[in-house]
């Protein structure tokens, strides 16, 4: 269709895994996971890392949350240079791996260490490999969030809800013809209509424990009033005038690994400073105010276990704190 918005999904296609096969072998302290707490790929593998306890094994690069043309930028860090890499930017890594490397500079990016190339920047294969490869360095009463038996129907939620939300808010946002936004609009807001439905009687989207699902979801969620809804025109409703999933939202938000590692900042200047085909002016709104996510949500009355037969992740390491709502 013309005008509508095409995501490039070719990624590096290594993986990290236990046997080594592709010769990069799971080891603990050889790769730094790169991410930006903006970006909502990056933020789940920020969550699943967290909810797993891989943060003693897999270390934590935080860009900043804008970038130029160019790459994902350490500015957040003394000096402008992750303290581990050693690098400026992003792209020196991915330069260090391919010196010709032609696509875009996508966070999360797993960096080798010793090299200084990237591995993988394959977020979707990232996060299944957490729970799969890099099974020896879970912490104990680490979830189950890929269980064998429920992998075929959460991979299909995780498709539907790919492909009409967490892309689908793009595909709304940068159309550039009437009519590819709005397929893009109804096919969002039709998906969301599903899973107010699917969430209304069960607490979470696969089976009664979280699962990669959730974790999908979620970190569209989490950005929608605050980007999605405005900045990308998906304004049917707010999450807050979904009750379901405005409820089911709040309910992983207030769930350690999910609102921990979210920054509402971070967020709203990535997409409003670096979309100025968007928001050329550049301004960063001051709401909407993030208190709400707090408030009880009573999502305990459908049952459930949140982490199954394990336990929740314990408070994140210092230096990889958010900001508190609290206060």
């Amino acid at each position: 269709m013309t005008g509508e918005f095409k995501r490039d999904q070719n990624y590096l296609p290594d993986r990290i895994t236990a046997d080594g096969r592709d010769g990069w072998p799971v080891a603990a302290g050889r790769y730094r996971l790169v991410i930006a707490r903006a970006c909502p790929w990056a933020n789940r593998a920020a969550i699943v890392r967290r909810l797993l306890g891989l943060e003693d094994a897999l270390s934590l690069g935080l860009c900043g949350p804008t970038h130029d043309e160019r790459s994902w930028t350490f500015d957040l860090d003394p000096g402008g240079r992750d303290p581990v890499l050693g690098i400026e930017r992003l792209q020196e890594a991915f330069f260090r791996r391919d010196p010709e490397y032609p696509r875009g500079i996508t966070v999360p990016a797993i960096v080798d260490v010793p090299t200084g190339q990237v591995v993988t920047n394959d977020f979707k294969q990232m996060t299944l490999d957490f729970s799969g490869e890099w099974r020896k360095f879970h912490r104990e009463g680490a979830p189950e969030l890929y269980p064998e038996p429920l992998r075929d129907e959460i991979d299909d939620v995780a498709e539907k809800v790919f492909r009409d939300v967490n892309n689908g808010v793009y595909k709304a946002g940068f159309a550039t013809t009437q009519e590819a936004y709005e397929e893009a609009y109804r096919a969002l807001f039709a998906r969301l209509d599903w899973l107010s439905e699917r969430l209304a009687t069960q607490r979470y989207l696969v089976g009664d424990t979280i699962t990669e699902a959730d974790v999908r979801l979620f970190t569209t969620l989490v950005r929608f009033d605050s980007v999605y809804h405005g900045h990308f025109k998906c304004n049917r409703q707010k999450l807050t005038e979904l009750p379901v999933l405005w409820a089911y939202a709040r309910d992983l938000f207030q769930t350690p690994g999910f609102g921990d590692t979210i920054d509402f900042g971070q967020i709203k200047e990535h997409y409003y400073v670096v979309h100025r085909s968007l928001n050329p002016t550049g301004i960063v709104p001051l709401g909407p105010d993030p208190s709400g996510w707090l408030t009880a949500h009573g999502r305990e009355e459908l049952g459930g276990r949140p982490f199954g037969d394990g336990t929740p992740p314990g408070p994140p390491p210092a230096g990889e704190r958010v900001p508190s709502l609290a206060g």
